[in-house]
């Protein structure tokens, strides 16, 4: 069967009666707290007797003093063992996670192009270029021949060598440093 919809003054109307209850209810919950708190206090704490002397004020001062120590260490036992469960409920957690492991979500494949992948993850106030060659430096290599007279020293060949290695990698090295720059 086809259920009719709300209209929306219904809705509207129903959702008023509704918080109204809710109000009530919350009005009375409090009532009762502030009077169960009242019940409790006429209970464990008797009216002060302030009638008398010095020494029945101070007898009555130590007595509710041995009160308060008594309820300060039901107090501190009570925060231990909460304390206490509340370590060993974590660790069981840890167990059950431990256990049964954390199942992976099976991954969607999504068609985007590199470019729109950047442009998701870094916003749109980034450009981001992939043509990563444009941003090199230019670097013209130079073709020297070497008489046969030059080849005589064979250290001097691997020193120069090493040499122009080094040159490279700070070379490229540089224009990494540039690259990571230019996209942040």
């Amino acid at each position: 069967m086809s259920e009719k919809k709300l209209t929306s003054s219904r809705r509207h109307h129903l959702k008023s009666l509704i918080l109204q209850i809710a109000a009530t209810w919350l009005e009375q919950e409090k009532k009762d707290v502030i009077a169960a708190k009242e019940a409790y206090m006429s209970e464990h704490c008797p009216p002060a007797d302030l009638s008398g002397d010095q020494a029945t004020l101070m007898e009555t001062c130590k007595k509710l003093q041995a009160l308060i120590d008594k309820i300060d260490e039901e107090r501190y036992d009570l925060e231990a063992k909460v304390g206490k469960a509340d370590k060993e409920i974590e660790d069981l957690k840890i167990k059950v996670v431990d256990l049964a492991g954390v199942k992976k979500p099976a991954l969607k494949k999504v068609r985007m192009s590199a470019d729109a992948m950047l442009k998701a993850l870094l916003g749109s106030k980034h450009t981001v270029n992939m043509d990563l060659r444009a941003n090199l430096k230019q670097v013209k290599k130079e073709v020297k021949e070497e008489p046969a007279e030059a080849v005589g020293d064979w250290r001097k060949n691997i020193e120069d060598k090493q040499i122009k290695n080094q040159q490279t990698r700070v070379l490229q090295q540089k224009s990494k440093v540039k690259f990571m720059l230019d996209v942040l």
